[in-house]
């Protein structure tokens, strides 16, 4: 896997990831969408801990600065 996301992707990501998890645990978002969005911001987590997301090698994006 060759990194593919920059430094401002994975910090979107990951306040992304934390705000959903934080709706999810104080009860605002619940039942099927509060388990779709938190595994979808676990999704987020891993991808931005990473620094590869398999959807931009598919379309062709790179966020990050390395050559």
């Amino acid at each position: 896997m060759k990194v593919n996301m920059g430094g401002a992707d994975r910090i979107i990501r990951i306040l992304i990831a934390a705000v959903v998890a934080y709706l999810y645990y104080d009860g605002i978002i619940s039942g099927t969408l509060g388990i779709v969005l938190l595994v979808l911001a676990g999704v987020f987590l891993l991808t931005s801990i990473v620094s590869f997301c398999p959807l931009y090698t598919i379309f062709g994006i790179k966020t990050c600065k390395t050559s």
